[in-house]
């Protein structure tokens, strides 16, 4: 796949990250009722993804009423059932390709909810399918393959961890042939996490009256995770960034 151009990226992740420290946060908007998430469940992932995303989004701050929805799922994903959501989160799962054909047909109402104020959460797959090429066509720009970025650490599409400067801070997550996001010149994005070689790795941005957020890594995986794909667990697993991203993403 082509790479896309990172030289020019570099200086326009580096303008938007400069300064912005992970651990200080604006003040949270509260409500008495707990907002509700749905987390896709279906042939568009793979076990274990949306379990994670989902308790994830538990352990956040937010307090989400968590939902599973999909083919198999008591709730179906349907305009109806996005219509009382704050939140739709896509896990990661298979290939693009097959991906996208399970949820093609949802694309309409997916793109509809964001637009009207709902928030996108797409992680790995889910942040592919935020793209255009084929997805749901989210982003101000498109994703690609980064194992096939020029100056890629990885090179794998195999179970690994990539090295990402999240907010100027070196970290290790999970990684299995995630994107990065090629994001045209003048869109109004906040980058939250390059790969080491410039790459967009986390991203949030707005698309109509709501919110897109997509990472490449897998900030929700688990110590399990490491383990059976046979990788030695970090010091430190990556929730609280995907909590940042998850804040990042909720916040007016």
């Amino acid at each position: 796949m082509a790479t896309g151009g990172i030289g020019r990226l570099l200086a326009a992740a580096r303008r938007v990250t400069a300064g912005r420290n992970l651990t200080v946060r604006s003040p949270l908007p509260r409500s008495p009722y707990p907002p509700v998430a749905l987390v896709y469940r279906g042939p568009a992932t793979v076990p274990g993804c949306p379990e994670a995303v989902a308790a994830l989004l538990k352990s956040s701050r937010w307090g989400f009423d968590v939902r599973y929805v999909g083919p198999d799922e008591v709730l179906p994903l349907s305009r109806q059932a996005l219509a009382g959501a704050a939140l739709y989160a896509q896990p990661g799962g298979g290939s693009l390709k097959r991906g996208y054909r399970h949820l093609k047909r949802h694309r309409d109402e997916i793109r509809q909810f964001v637009h009207s104020g709902g928030r996108y959460l797409g992680i790995c797959l889910g942040g592919y399918l935020a793209g255009a090429t084929p997805g749901f066509a989210l982003l101000p720009g498109d994703t690609d393959q980064y194992v096939g970025s020029a100056g890629a650490t990885v090179d794998s599409e195999e179970d690994t961890v990539v090295q990402v400067s999240w907010c100027g801070r070196r970290r290790t997550l999970f990684f299995q042939d995630g994107p990065y996001f090629r994001l045209r010149p003048d869109a109004d994005a906040e980058v939250l996490a390059t790969y080491l070689n410039g790459a967009v790795a986390a991203v949030v941005t707005r698309f109509g009256d709501g919110k897109v957020g997509v990472v490449g890594p897998h900030p929700e995986a688990t110590d399990d995770w490491y383990l059976d794909a046979g990788l030695r667990v970090p010091d430190r697993l990556g929730v609280d960034l995907g909590c940042d991203l998850l804040d990042e993403v909720m916040r007016p």
